[in-house]
C-alpha cells in the first residue's frame, strides 16, 4: 500500500476522487496507527508518521468511499495525570463524516475491568465498537437555496426524525423513521398546511445508546449522547457506509424546495463517553486532557451537564472541533441553523458562565456560522447555569420563563398577570437592555422535554414508570393541571375543559410576540401517558399518532392551523420591535400601540395587576401603530385586535373599551373548537359585552 505524507488540514478523512487524506489531532500520543477495517474482521495498520502541530496525517491513494477505519493511539495511560491512551481500543475519528455499526457493550470497550476501576484493560475493542467511514462528498444539490425566513416570519416545529414518521399511515414501512421519511410529500404537506417554516430536528449527530439503557431493554431515543459531531446518525438511514449522508442531504433538499428550513438540535457540551467509568470510544483515548474538563483529581471529570463529562471550552482544539462541525453542517449539509443543548456549558471557560467566552467570540466573527439561526437552550445543571436573557445579541433563546408563566396563567395561579403581560409582549425585561428584539424570545409551552400538550392538561404528576428508574427521573414541578381527574377520563365536562385548555395554550402561543415553537404531535393532542421524560422510549408511547386516512382530522389540528395562519397574516402579532406603550408618530388615531384593560373596559391600574383574584384582562393591539418599517422603508399597517383572556374558573363578561374602535368582529373563541371563517363571526360595538366561559380567550378584530 502506498502511503504519501498528505496534509494536516482539513482534519478527518477527505476523499478527493483518487484517494483519501487522513488527519487527526492528539498532543498526548507518542504514535498513532490508522487502521483500515475489512469486512472479514481483519485490519491493515498504517502508522501516521507526519506531524504538524500535533496533527498526524497521511494520504492513501486508492482508498475509496465506504472504507471503514479507526485509530489506535500509543501514549500514556495515566488516569492520575488525566491521560487514558490505550492502543487496544479502536477509536473513532472525531471528524468522521459517517460512522458504521453500534457499540456491543462488553468489557472490551472500557479502559478498565469491571469491578476494578483502577485496573487497565487491554482487551481489543475493535469487534465490539463503531468504526469511522470515508464518504463521498459529491452530491447534486441542483438549485438548492436556503429559504432564509426572517425570524418574524418563522414558525418552528420541534420534531424527532423517527418519532414524527414511524406511525404515518401514508409512508411505506421501509421509509418510516428515516431521513427519507422527512422528504416524503405526506410529511412535507402536513408541515406546509400547518404553516411551519422551520423544522427543528432533535439530535441527528451520531449518538450512542447508553450501556445501562441497553441492559434494561431501552434505548437513548432522544439522542442527546453524541459521539460524532460530523456524522448523521446511522439509525435513521437505509445503510451506514455513507448512505446516511446522502439521505440526509436529500431530505434537506426536499424540505428547502417546500420553503422549510432545517435546524439541528446539537449537543456540543458533552460526549457519549460519560464519566471516569464510561467507555473509551474516541476523545478519551486520543487526548483525554485536551478534550474534557477534568476535576482537581484528574481521574474524574467536571460535569455541568448531568451526563458525566463536559467538553473543555477553553481548549483551542475543542473550539476548532465545534466551529469546524458547525461550518460543515452549513456549507456541506445545507442546514439553516442550530439549537444548542445546555448552551450555558458552552460559556464555561473556567467555572462561571461567561457570555463573553471564546466560543461566542468565534461565532460572532465567523462569516458562515454567524449568518444562520442560533438558538440557545440557556441553562445547564451547573452552578449559576440558568441564563435566560443573558446570551449575546446574535442569539435567540428558548424562553423558559415564557413557558412557566403561560402554564401558571392557565392553571389559575394568582398574581401572574404582570409577568404574563411581559411574556405576551416579547419579554422586554429579558432582551431589550442588550439591544435584542422580541424575536430573541423562542416561545413555547411544551417541547420534547416534559409533558406533551395533552398531558399538560391531563396530569398533575409525572408517570415515568416505563423508564425503569422508579419514577425518580424527570421534572417533578411541571406547572400542569389535570382539570380534575388524573389521566384518562370519560367525564364529558373534564374532556371539554381539557380540549379548551389545549386551545388556550395554542392560541396564546400564536398571539405572543416572539418566535413560536410547536412540539411535534401537539396538533394531534398526542399523549405519552403522563411520561414527562420519554428519552428512552423508542416505541408508540413517544411516536406521533397520525390520523387515519379518510377520517376527519382532529379539531385541534384545524384550530392550530387557523391560529398559525392568523399570526402569519397579521404583522401586529409578530412585531420586530418592542411596544412603546404610547402613540406612534404618523398615526391618525393617536392611540397607543398597546393598551391594557380590566374586563370592565377600564384601563388597568397598578393594584389591578397585583390583585390576588384577578385572572382576566383585555389587551388592545393597534395595527395602525406598528413602528418598524417594511423592507423598502414603507410603513406597515394592519388590522387592530382585542385579546380577551379569562384564566379564571368562572364565566366573565368583558366590556369592549370605548375610544378604541367602533366595530369589532369575533375571530377566535377557544370555548368553541371551530374558528369561524373570515368575516362570519359575530359583531360587537364599543361598550358591548362579550361573555367568556371560564378558562377561555377570545380575539376580536377591527379592520384597518
Amino acid at each position: 500500500m502506498q502511503v504519501w505524507p498528505g496534509q494536516a488540514y482539513p482534519l478527518g478523512a477527505v476523499y478527493d476522487g483518487a484517494g483519501t487524506n487522513f488527519a487527526v489531532y492528539s498532543e498526548a500520543a507518542r504514535r498513532i496507527e490508522l487502521c483500515l477495517l475489512h469486512d472479514d474482521g481483519s485490519e491493515t495498520a498504517v502508522e501516521l508518521r507526519e506531524t504538524d502541530a500535533f496533527v498526524r496525517h497521511a494520504y492513501l491513494p486508492g482508498v475509496m468511499p465506504g472504507q471503514r477505519y479507526g485509530f489506535r493511539v500509543h501514549g500514556p495511560y495515566e488516569p492520575e495525570h488525566g491521560q487514558r491512551c490505550n492502543p487496544a481500543k479502536l477509536l473513532l475519528d472525531p471528524y468522521a463524516r459517517a460512522i458504521a455499526g453500534s457499540v456491543d457493550w462488553g468489557e472490551e470497550v472500557y479502559g478498565y475491568h469491571f469491578g476494578r476501576p483502577d485496573s487497565r484493560n487491554d482487551l481489543d475493542s475493535a469487534p465490539h465498537t463503531m468504526s469511522s467511514v470515508v464518504v463521498n462528498p459529491y452530491f447534486d444539490w441542483g438549485d438548492d437555496r436556503p429559504p432564509r425566513h426572517d425570524y418574524h416570519r418563522t414558525v418552528l416545529y420541534e420534531a424527532h426524525v423517527k418519532g414524527l414518521t414511524m406511525r404515518h399511515p401514508e409512508l411505506p414501512e421501509e421509509l418510516r423513521g428515516t431521513y427519507g421519511a422527512l422528504a416524503h410529500p405526506a410529511v412535507i404537506g402536513h408541515l406546509t398546511r400547518l404553516g411551519v417554516t422551520a423544522l427543528e430536528l432533535m439530535p441527528v449527530h451520531q449518538y450512542v445508546h447508553d450501556h445501562r439503557l441497553v441492559d434494561d431493554g431501552l434505548t437513548n431515543y432522544w439522542g442527546y449522547n453524541t459521539i460524532g459531531f460530523f456524522a448523521p446518525h446511522n439509525g435513521y438511514a437505509s445503510g451506514d457506509r455513507g448512505q446516511q449522508v446522502l439521505e440526509f442531504k436529500s431530505a434537506v433538499r426536499a424540505l428547502h424546495e417546500a420553503g422549510i428550513e432545517v435546524i439541528l438540535d446539537v449537543v456540543y457540551n458533552h460526549t457519549a463517553e460519560g464519566n471516569h467509568l464510561g467507555p473509551t470510544l474516541s476523545f478519551r483515548g486520543l487526548d483525554n486532557a485536551s478534550y474534557y474538563r477534568l476535576a482537581d483529581d484528574p481521574r474524574h471529570y467536571v460535569d455541568t451537564t448531568g451526563t458525566g463529562n463536559s467538553l473543555l471550552m477553553r481548549s483551542p482544539h475543542v473550539l476548532q472541533l465545534i466551529m469546524d462541525s458547525l461550518r460543515y453542517w452549513v456549507t456541506e449539509m445545507h442546514v439553516d441553523g442550530f439549537r444548542f443543548d445546555l448552551a450555558a456549558t458552552l460559556a464555561r471557560q473556567f467555572h462561571e458562565v461567561d457570555r463573553l467566552s471564546s466560543f461566542f467570540d468565534l461565532v460572532q466573527q465567523d462569516p458562515v456560522v454567524s449568518q444562520v439561526k442560533l438558538i440557545a437552550e440557556p441553562w445547564d445543571l451547573g452552578e449559576g447555569g440558568y441564563q435566560v436573557g443573558n446570551f449575546p445579541p446574535l442569539w435567540t433563546e428558548w424562553n423558559g420563563k415564557y413557558r412557566d408563566t403561560v402554564r401558571d396563567l392557565w392553571r389559575g395561579q394568582p398574581r401572574t398577570l404582570a409577568e404574563f403581560a411581559s411574556r405576551l409582549t416579547g419579554s422586554s425585561d429579558l432582551y431589550q437592555d442588550d439591544g435584542r428584539r422580541p424575536l430573541a424570545s423562542i416561545n413555547f409551552h411544551t417541547c420534547h422535554d416534559g409533558f406533551t400538550l395533552h398531558d399538560l392538561v391531563s396530569y398533575n404528576e409525572k408517570h415515568n414508570e416505563a423508564n425503569r428508574e422508579g419514577n425518580r427521573d424527570g421534572e417533578a414541578h411541571n406547572r400542569s393541571w389535570n382539570c380534575g381527574v388524573e389521566g384518562p377520563t370519560e367525564d364529558p365536562d373534564i374532556v371539554q375543559l381539557r380540549e379548551r385548555q389545549m386551545r388556550n395554550f395554542t392560541a396564546t402561543l400564536m398571539l405572543s410576540q416572539g418566535v413560536p415553537m410547536l412540539s411535534h404531535g401537539d396538533e394531534f393532542a398526542r399523549s405519552q401517558g403522563g411520561n414527562n421524560n420519554a428519552y428512552c422510549q423508542d416505541n408508540e408511547l413517544a411516536w406521533v399518532p397520525w390520523p387515519e386516512p379518510g377520517k376527519p382530522p382532529p379539531s385541534l389540528l384545524e384550530f392550530t392551523r387557523r391560529m398559525v395562519w392568523l399570526r402569519r397574516d397579521h404583522p401586529v402579532f409578530r412585531r420586530r420591535r418592542f411596544f412603546h406603550g404610547r402613540p406612534v408618530e404618523g398615526t391618525h388615531d393617536e392611540l397607543s400601540d398597546i393598551a391594557w384593560f380590566t374586563p370592565y373596559g377600564e384601563p388597568m391600574r397598578a393594584r389591578d395587576w397585583q390583585a390576588q383574584q384577578t385572572r382576566a384582562l383585555t389587551v388592545f393591539l393597534n395595527g395602525e401603530a406598528i413602528s418598524e418599517p417594511g423592507p423598502r422603508g414603507e410603513r406597515i399597517t394592519d388590522d387592530s385586535f382585542l385579546l380577551m383572556f379569562n384564566a379564571g374558573a368562572e364565566r366573565q363578561e368583558f366590556t369592549i373599551p370605548a375610544g378604541h374602535g367602533a366595530q369589532w368582529r369575533l375571530v377566535v373563541d377557544t370555548a368553541r373548537p371551530e374558528v369561524p371563517p373570515p368575516g362570519t363571526g359575530p359583531q360587537y360595538a364599543a361598550g358591548d359585552r362579550v361573555a367568556l366561559v371560564g378558562r377561555s380567550l377570545a380575539v376580536l378584530q377591527r379592520p384597518a
